[in-house]
């Protein structure tokens, strides 16, 4: 692998996935690309070239590590997630003011580095459809939901994300990443301070028989499948637990994969019992369904296959980057379009090289530059919301809004009218205070 340097042209069947989602949803064969098997077709059929490509060359074990060991924990991480927060069915319906907005999305923000940024999203995104369900405008409400619960929350602890749990297990303390508090914090505010505007404009132009009508079905909030805490619990337990850190014999290089992948199994069980504890009438009332999910793996898995050798290519050709800003905005540019955990990873890999290592007192965390890390996890978590491909809840809360009637933009409509004007300022605004 050392000596086979990998061309530029293998990088088409990556970009031909990105054109795919980007593009086909805006053209005659949008109907065609709504079925999750035609999804899974298109990711089928360059995701095998790519493999293909990987195995004459005689290095399919790339893609194997790619699929067997990223791909599908990636996958289980968040059907645990989906499976356990889906079964808890936050009952009842609040008056859709900003301000009560506002509330639930503060709450998503501050559940997501405790839960994950997929339990949060997940746990809290039908009452927040409920909520909203008399309002005539309000797609603007899920958009901010996407980048303030499914993205940047989940900053303030390696739960929150995976590129923050691979950072915890590069030797990151679990508790440092609470030293982001500042930039969470303000990133938070400033982001509800907008929506609060922009929802009290919209909330002004409403027809009074919304109005009326949302204050006539309000209903105070009763939580059922309780039980689902508990997997929730099992769920964020295997996840901090079940590694190679606690148990060695996972990162032994010749362990056998059903001992690697052991957190996996463990997932898979909760999955098992959450379905099977849960009353059916609960997932019925919580309108559950596993078309999220199942968008989210057959996109993904193109994804990650083809995303393979272009990660593989920055690896052999390192941005020729040093400072903090630089790492921010290239991790997080790339984490719009590329898985963000091996993203944070190539950027962390890049940081160890000697030259960016810190020769003052500047603090080495995790093997590299404190400042350079800093730089890393916040690119990786905010950035994600830039695209509906950049962190995995994105493309489920944009199924489960769609399945409940709301129009959501496609995936130019979402940068060019959302994340572009309103995330990225944000985000330039906290990197120049605090970076």
């Amino acid at each position: 692998m050392e000596n086979l340097s990998i061309p530029v042209w293998v990088l088409i069947p990556f970009l031909v996935q990105l054109i795919c989602i980007a593009v086909l949803p805006l053209t005659r064969l949008a109907e065609w690309w709504e079925s999750n098997l035609h999804k899974l077709y298109v990711s089928l059929a360059l995701g095998g070239s790519v493999a293909a490509w990987f195995l004459l060359n005689g290095i399919g074990e790339k893609m194997e590590e790619q699929i067997v060991y990223d791909y599908m924990p990636f996958m289980l991480l968040l059907t645990v997630l989906f499976v356990t927060t889906g079964g808890l069915h936050i009952k009842g319906d609040l008056k859709a003011t900003p301000l009560t907005n506002c509330g639930l999305l503060a709450l998503g923000y501050l559940l997501a580095s405790f839960m994950g940024t997929t339990g949060a999203a997940m746990l809290l995104i039908r009452m927040l459809l409920q909520t909203i369900s008399q309002r005539k405008y309000k797609t603007h409400t899920v958009l901010f939901y996407i980048a303030m619960v499914a993205n940047c929350g989940g900053i303030l602890t390696p739960l929150g994300d995976p590129p923050l749990f691979l950072l915890f297990q590069k030797g990151v303390h679990f508790t440092w990443f609470m030293s982001l508090a500042p930039e969470w914090l303000c990133t938070g505010i400033l982001l509800l301070l907008i929506y609060f505007a922009l929802d009290t404009y919209y909330y002004r132009r409403e027809p009074q028989e919304n109005l009326d009508r949302d204050e006539a079905e309000a209903e105070p909030i009763r939580l059922e499948g309780t039980i689902n805490i508990f997997w929730l619990l099992c769920a964020i337990a295997s996840t901090m637990f079940i590694n190679p850190t606690y148990i060695p014999a996972m990162g032994a290089s010749d362990a056998p994969f059903y001992v690697k992948l052991l957190r996996e199994w463990a997932f898979l069980l909760i999955i098992l019992l959450s379905m099977l504890t849960t009353k059916q009438r609960v997932r019925l009332d919580n309108h559950f369904s596993w078309t999220p999910i199942l968008e989210v793996a057959c996109v993904f898995c193109g994804i990650f296959a083809t995303m393979t050798p272009a990660l593989l290519f920055l690896q052999q050709h390192p941005l020729p980057i040093s400072e903090p800003w630089q790492f921010l905005y290239g991790t997080g540019f790339l984490s719009a379009f590329l898985d963000n955990a091996p993203t944070a990873m190539v950027f962390h890999a890049t940081a160890t090289t000697p030259a960016l290592l810190p020769t003052d007192a500047t603090p080495i965390v995790g093997g590299i530059s404190e400042i350079l890390l800093r730089a890393i996890s916040m690119g990786a978590i905010f950035f994600g919301s830039l695209t509906y491909i950049g962190n995995g809840p994105n493309f489920m809360v944009k199924s489960i809004a769609e399945e409940s009637g709301i129009n959501m933009p496609s995936f130019f409509g979402y940068m060019f009218k959302f994340s572009l004007i309103i995330c990225l300022p944000v985000y330039v605004i906290v990197q120049l205070i605090f970076v």
